[in-house]
């Protein structure tokens, strides 16, 4: 295309066929992704989300029962899963885990750094220093010692993709979530180090950040009269997130999609973060 002047700008026409025709899907067929977390709550959804985009998916957590009830669901509604259950602060459920991919699977491309806890709503000065530990090791160890042990079967192909799933809480500072605001601000700086560190790795790292979502592990502050409200008035859109409203954007952050991003981090929070 041509400007007033004659030169070629190199626009393409809006609805340009050849332009539709080579967009990348937010298809993952062929593709195994390990989702953390996976028993309940978000981490359920990402994984029913992955498995339907056509992903072999793999499902960690400490609750077994719940896992293999979810990894049947999954294969009942057509899609491939496998139950894998162990604790992300475990390095050696972690290795486990790993292990059993490459043996059984061959590959990994896809991770979601799901698993996550909050079971304080506390003041900091009265947070115990076991529970303050309790949390980082879940939710910023549990992370890395998943990323490291899994990048050399994300780096095969040259194509893998971490999704960390962060919080808010990372940029946006609440009173009585010390702990759980620290967790995911070093999980955004950890993300942004191993993006750095394994693109010429071809392992792509992004995270998402998602507002509050209606699911058990917000569901203490939802239901409660004050604080209920309290987070309504911050939030621009005035409601909750759902599960299904986070899976989109985990899903194209791992897909061919996001090829030439990472290191970012994407807010899905009704506008939280605008403010």
């Amino acid at each position: 295309m041509a400007d007033a002047d004659g030169m070629n700008t190199g626009a393409v026409a809006l609805g340009d066929d050849a332009l539709l025709a080579t967009a990348p899907s937010l298809r993952l067929d062929g593709r195994v992704a390990w989702v953390t977390g996976a028993s309940r709550g978000l981490g359920r959804s990402l994984a029913c989300a992955l498995a339907g985009a056509g992903a072999e998916v793999v499902v960690s957590a400490r609750d077994g029962d719940a896992l293999r009830g979810l990894a049947e669901e999954i294969r009942v509604g057509g899609g491939t899963a496998h139950a894998m259950p162990g604790s992300v602060s475990s390095e050696a459920d972690v290795e486990r885990a790993v292990s059993t991919i490459g043996d059984r699977l061959g590959r990994l491309d896809v991770l979601v750094n799901n698993a996550g806890i909050s079971p304080a709503f506390t003041r900091s000065e009265k947070v115990p220093v076991g529970q303050w530990r309790e949390i980082l090791d879940v939710n910023l160890t549990g992370a890395f010692l998943c990323a490291g042990h899994a990048a050399e079967l994300l780096g095969e192909d040259a194509g893998g993709a971490i999704v960390n799933v962060s919080s808010i809480h990372s940029v946006s500072a609440h009173e009585r979530l010390a702990a759980y605001g620290a967790s995911k601000a070093g999980l955004e700086s950890l993300t942004r180090t191993l993006a750095i560190e394994w693109a010429p790795r071809g392992i792509r790292v992004n995270a998402v950040s998602p507002g509050y979502i209606e699911t058990e592990m917000s569901s203490g502050l939802r239901e409660h009269e004050h604080w209920s409200q309290t987070l309504l008035d911050r939030i621009p859109m005035r409601r909750f997130g759902r599960t299904q409203e986070i899976a989109p954007a985990v899903l194209f952050l791992a897909s061919d999609a996001a090829s030439y991003l990472t290191g970012a981090t994407l807010f899905v929070d009704g506008g939280w973060t605008a403010r």
